[in-house]
């Protein structure tokens, strides 16, 4: 009786953590166009935050993103990027110029958002959750540099933190596509 008693006990506890935490499905963010984007919209699909930037030693992994998502999409995948000058001013352009610049070297067509702060003392409310285990109830991550990688599974929780020298068509992201469903 005891025993079962604190099991239901232990149940009601990590539900009312998990609810306490919640998920990536409950933020809202301005597209790089200005629209809201409610996240709750990805539900049932697999995604990949990323924060990027336009002069940074690893935009070309945009290339990389593109194939990922062009490749993915059609099996329930989606990118949702977001624009950030957090590091060396590699990203000082306006979400129009972001917008411009991705569209005309790397043919980008998945979620882009306006540029936000993914670090600091105005850290945006998406990357408070991403990089706090009492938020987002997985781990305690830093944003390292541009293009750091977090994978949210189809139910809007985290799953992994990516290095921003990984590239975006590595195995461990290629298999968590394809097995993990």
């Amino acid at each position: 009786m005891q025993k079962t008693l604190f099991i239901a006990l232990l149940s009601f506890l990590s539900l009312s953590l998990a609810a306490q935490s919640g998920t990536f499905h409950q933020f809202k963010a301005e597209s790089i166009d200005g629209k809201t984007i409610d996240m709750a919209s990805f539900k049932g699909k697999k995604l990949m935050v990323v924060n990027v930037a336009s002069k940074c030693g690893l935009t070309p992994q945009y290339s990389k993103l593109q194939e990922l998502y062009e490749q993915y999409a059609p099996h329930g995948f989606e990118i949702v990027a977001f624009p950030a000058n957090n590091f060396l001013s590699q990203e000082p352009g306006s979400n129009a110029e972001i917008k411009q610049f991705c569209a005309a070297n790397y043919g980008v067509s998945f979620t882009m958002m306006a540029k936000i702060s993914v670090k600091g003392n105005d850290i945006s409310p998406i990357y408070q959750w991403l990089t706090q285990k009492s938020l987002n109830g997985v781990t305690d991550s830093e944003v390292k540099w541009n293009f750091q990688k977090y994978l949210i599974n189809e139910q809007g929780e985290l799953v992994k933190v990516i290095s921003p020298r990984t590239a975006p068509d590595d195995p461990e992201i290629i298999n968590w596509l394809k097995n993990q469903r």
